[in-house]
């Protein structure tokens, strides 16, 4: 491959990486008694969302958490796990999707209420479910060309208010069974909060180093899963199918870069049962060593990745190689590796 489809950092590692976990447990079977006669209407049986999707629940903030709380919280531990003054960090990006608003970015309200100092360089970085990985990556090239000695890398993410639109929508006397096939995917969504602090190698041996990774697109599937501030429809075999070529591609083309297919751990983007057994068959990765964590919180879109890496890190060992794969609708796909 030419140009940037390859990249690898020489002096940046994670120095810390946190989640906080929504308050409010919503399960699949509470969603199922809200659109039960939609789906009895139409010839569909409830309980798709635990069987086909395999999430039993998902979580919401509480009525008077906003997730940009959560991220300014996950955002702060973080700096505190890393032992990272605020007024170190000299780049923070927020890579949400979820926003109230187009502007200001949401990174400035994290800024200030993390007290980061004026010179921190902070913007939004959004590239759907992948935003965080892409995050990462920024990041690790800014610290590797010495512009900057610590970066911040926030995710908050609401379910809250398109599931309650789209359980309210669904639930009408109207809805119609392609109705609710194109806005399944909503309800898989989940609601919770991740941050890392980045800093350079060479002065944190402790850390876990950022070794570089590959990126690939296939845009051609833009049209495949769209969303905005009602609702979001998506044609879910399509993408399944157009996320499955694209991995294919990206890891044939990464195999003469890298050597992925013995990772100590795969840290794959949170989608689904389906999604990610098909993402362990295509590429041959062993299933035991992919962590899940979207059958209790749904699919956390970018903060996933980060939050399942944050669950995971007690039982990894110094040494260990993971990879973490993110995956966005558009479609972009980036696969990471990490010396833990």
């Amino acid at each position: 491959m030419n140009g940037n489809a390859h990249f690898r950092h020489h002096d940046t590692a994670v120095l810390s990486v946190t989640a906080v976990d929504a308050p409010v447990v919503k399960t699949s079977a509470d969603f199922d008694a809200v659109i039960g006669d939609s789906y009895r209407r139409n010839g569909l049986r409830p309980g798709m969302l635990a069987a086909l999707a395999g999430i039993e629940e998902r979580r919401w903030w509480a009525e008077d958490q906003h997730f940009v709380d959560g991220a300014t919280e996950a955002g702060r531990l973080a700096l505190e796990q890393a032992d990272v003054s605020p007024d170190q960090v000299g780049l923070l990006i927020n890579t949400s999707v979820s926003r109230s608003h187009l502007e200001p970015s949401i990174a400035v309200k994290v800024h200030a209420d993390l007290g980061l100092p004026t010179h921190c360089l902070n913007f939004d970085l959004t590239n759907a479910c992948l935003g965080f990985v892409n995050g990462i990556q920024m990041a690790a090239t800014m610290i590797d060309a010495g512009q900057i000695d610590y970066a911040l890398i926030v995710d908050g993410e609401g379910s809250r208010e398109p599931q309650e639109r789209t359980l309210e929508r669904l639930a009408g006397d109207g809805t119609t069974a392609e109705d609710i096939l194109s806005q399944f995917a909503t309800l898989t969504l989940g609601s919770g909060a991740a941050a890392m602090v980045l800093g350079r190698a060479s002065r944190h041996p402790e850390g876990h180093r950022v070794v570089g990774g590959a990126t690939r697109a296939a845009t051609e599937h833009h049209d495949l899963c769209v969303g905005d501030f009602t609702e979001m429809r998506t044609d879910t075999q399509g993408l399944l199918e157009g996320g499955m070529g694209l991995a294919t591609a990206l890891w044939e083309a990464a195999r003469g870069e890298f050597d992925w297919d013995e990772m100590d751990r795969y840290v794959v983007h949170q989608v689904s049962k389906v999604h990610t057994g098909r993402t362990a068959e295509a590429l041959g990765l062993d299933p035991s060593r992919i962590p899940l964590t979207f059958p209790t919180l749904g699919n956390v879109g970018p903060a996933a990745v980060a939050i399942t890496l944050a669950k995971e890190a007690e039982s990894l060992q110094r040494g260990d190689r993971v990879l973490m794969m993110g995956i966005g609708s558009g479609l972009n796909m980036t696969c990471l590796e990490l010396t833990w």
